[in-house]
Order: structure tokens, then sequence, then C-alpha cells
């Protein structure tokens, strides 16, 4: 089951909701340590990379990155 579907399935919406959707239009990510590392892989390895998986320094950032957006997502916007 996809982050996407286990937040809908959370929020008790129906499994057609577009709340994901719109979320993502809105310029926001759902992600965890595995999607972010994935993503942090993809992006700093690239599709040259020699290995296909995201590396435990991949994990590692990807952790980092969640808690530090943990941290702001509770703050106050600043304007």
């Amino acid at each position: 089951m996809s982050i996407s579907d286990r937040l809908v399935e959370a929020m008790h919406l129906p499994a057609e909701s577009d709340t994901v959707q719109r979320i993502h239009q809105s310029g926001l990510a759902i992600a965890n340590v595995e999607t972010m590392s994935q993503a942090i892989h993809d992006v700093y390895c690239g599709i040259m990379a020699d290995h296909q998986e995201p590396s435990e320094k991949d994990r590692a950032q990807a952790a980092a990155m969640i808690e530090r957006l943990q941290k702001y997502v509770g703050e106050p916007a600043q304007t």
C-alpha cells in the first residue's frame, strides 16, 4: 500500500478521493524515510549511478530531512 493510499485510509476518505492529488498540486509532498531516501538517491546520484538502491548515507540524509521538515511544519509561517 502506498503512502498516499495509507493517508486516504487514515483520513477515512473514499478510495476515489482526490485529496492527495490536491495536496501534490499545492506543491506539497507526502514522504517517509524510504521515499525521501529514494528521492535523494535519484536527485544526487542520478540515473547514471553505479547502484540502483539508496545507500545508508541517502537514508541518513532522508531521516534528517524529514526530522527538520517536521520541525518546521509545526512552526508559524514566516512572512
